[in-house]
Order: C-alpha cells, then structure tokens, then sequence
C-alpha cells in the first residue's frame, strides 16, 4: 500500500473515532494517534538528523532477540519541514464536520527528551555534536519551530508525550541512567531547562501540557516510583500549564508531591486504568480525587480526571476491547460530571 492509499485508511478511521469521542463527552479531542505505529517515533524520525534503527513487527508478536526500534542522531538536527501541521488541519476539519460546540483540538507530540534518554550521548553522532549543550540547544529550536507551525495553523493545545522524568523516578531505571555517566542530580534539571527552551516562545494563548508515563505498551508498563525524585523541578521549574500524571495504582507513589504544585496550575490525575477491560471503582475513584485536592493550594479546583495514559501508545493496543475502551471512557465522563456538577456534554 502506497502512504497515499493509507493516510486514506487513516483519515477513515481518524473521522470515526473524532464523532466516538465527541459522543462520549469528552472536551479535548485527538485523532487517537492512528498515522502512528509507536507514540514517538513517527514524529521524532520526521526531524532532520534523526533515524530510527530497529525493526517493528507488524504482527505485534515479541520474539527471542527482537527489541522494540530506538532513536539515533546521525547529523546535525533542524526542521526543514512541518510535522504535525496536516494532521492537525484534518483533524479540526473533522470536527467541524461533526458540529462540535465547545470542544478543544488537542495535538500530542513527545516530549523532546525523548530523543536523548534512551541511548544518552553513545546514541548522539559526536562528529555533529562534539559538544551536547549545542544538541540541547538545536533540539530546542526544532521544537520551537514545530510549535510556531502548529499555532499558525490554528493549534492551541499541545501535549508532550514524556516517559523519562517518569522514569528517572524508578530505582533501576536510574542505575541504568548512571551506568551511562549520567548525572542523576543534574540530568532532571537538565531536561526541564529543554523542555522550557522548547516551549518559550509559544505565544501567551497556546496551552502546553506534559504526560509522564511509565510504560504503556499491550498493557505493561516498564517503571515504578513516586515523583519525589522530580516533584520540585516538575512543577516548580518546568514551564507548562498543565501535567497528566499516572495514578492508576502503587506504582506511582502517593498525592505528597502535589504539595508543590503552583496555584496557577492544573493537574490531571491518571486515576484511573486504560491497561485492563474492567470499569475502575467509582467510589474509589472519587475518595482518591478528594484526597489528591486535599494536598492542592486550591483543592479539586485545580484538578481534572484521565486514565493513567492512552489505550494504545503503539500499534498493538492495550488488552482490552473497543467497546471496552469507550464504556471506560463514559464511565471517566460520568465520574467527572458527579465531582465537579458540571455538564460537561453542554
């Protein structure tokens, strides 16, 4: 199949799944990442001096020797053309189609760490970038260019997908980190100044959100630890307006680090789970938002509902159904609507 004839499948589908989620009730609206076969790397390979290595299988069946496909930097970076920007115009087509009053065009991206965690500076060509402070400060500038395209199409909501300040959180995942001459003190310090680079120069009226996630892949997850290692460089130091945060369960600690939240921003609690095809427990659900807003400056004034990430940060999916996936979803909506009294159909 040519990529013509499959951005046609895609568009089919993205279409589809645009009018699902406006009937759901849901107020910020993706094309459920469907041009992508991994979260990242679609996008990050589009970059200039950034290649993907690595096979992946089409069936989604893991096999003795086979590791999912990982990022190098094989040159120097830039950003000789838009990415997003088409996806994101049919996307805003495709709700207009829809006659959707009141909902929000939402575009997700990874987070521009994602190019430089997995495999540090062994993965970064030292020919290009002797000197990785000018790897940083290139990689921000394409990210700064990207977020002026998409704002000048109409884009005011973007979310960075980021699994390494999540990860950085985890034990072995930070002795794998210092094995790789990482510095665990400066290196969390190190990707807010990135990410902060990247976004500075969007303008005052384009909302920028993070997603920290652990691991979401055909419904494992890779990672384990509260956010203390991270909490006040997260969310004192880092520039966004808004945080996704993984809470579905143990594995992301306890709601202390919230305590450091600014009162001007807003977190999203990942409470509940899009890895099983069971409903969550409303009862819990709620006990665990109030006692999340207890620790807020401004209480559940500053906090919305989510599951903990998407239902399929790779082609293969979660271990659940469709009709499984959208029965969480209304049940997310129903919950949201009883905490806060709010329509949120309206």
């Amino acid at each position: 199949m040519s990529e013509e004839e499959l951005r046609k499948v895609e568009d089919k589908h993205i279409e589809d799944v645009v009018q699902k989620q406006i009937a759901a009730g849901l107020r910020s609206i993706t094309d459920g990442e469907f041009r992508r076969a991994y979260f990242h790397l679609d996008f990050l390979k589009q970059l200039d001096g950034v290649e993907v290595k690595g096979s992946i299988k089409p069936t989604g069946e893991i096999k003795d020797g086979w590791a999912p496909p990982v990022l190098s930097v094989t040159g120097k970076l830039g950003h000789s053309k838009p990415v997003q920007v088409d996806d994101f115009k049919f996307l805003e087509a495709a709700i207009a189609r829809n006659n959707a009053a009141g909902v929000t065009t939402k575009v997700a991206i990874p987070s521009p760490t994602m190019v430089h965690f997995r495999g540090g500076r062994a993965s970064i060509d030292i020919a290009s970038y002797p000197d990785l402070d000018v790897f940083f400060d290139d990689l921000a500038k394409v990210y700064q260019q990207e977020l002026d395209d998409l704002y000048k199409a109409g884009c005011r909501f973007v979310q960075l997908d980021d699994t390494n300040l999540a990860y950085l959180c985890d034990p072995e995942m930070r002795k794998a980190a210092a094995s790789r001459s990482e510095d665990l003190t400066t290196l969390p310090k190190r990707y807010v100044e990135l990410i902060n680079a990247a976004i500075s120069k969007r303008p005052k009226d384009m909302t920028i959100a993070i997603h920290l996630c652990r691991g979401n892949y055909r419904s494992q997850w890779f990672a384990s630890g509260g956010y203390e290692p991270v909490a006040e460089v997260l969310f004192k130091d880092l520039n966004v307006d808004a945080y996704f945060l993984e809470y579905d369960d143990a594995r992301s600690g306890d709601f202390g680090p919230l305590k450091h939240l600014p009162e001007h921003k807003v977190v999203v609690l990942g409470l509940m789970s899009s890895k099983h095809n069971t409903l969550d427990d409303r009862d819990t659900i709620v006990k665990r938002l109030h006692e999340a807003a207890s620790v807020c400056p401004r209480g559940l004034e500053q906090l919305c509902l989510s599951h903990q990430c998407g239902f399929s940060s790779t082609m293969e999916g979660n271990q659940l159904t469709e009709d499984e996936q959208w029965a969480k979803v209304r049940f997310e909506v129903e919950i949201a609507k009883s905490v806060w009294a709010e329509d949120l159909t309206a």
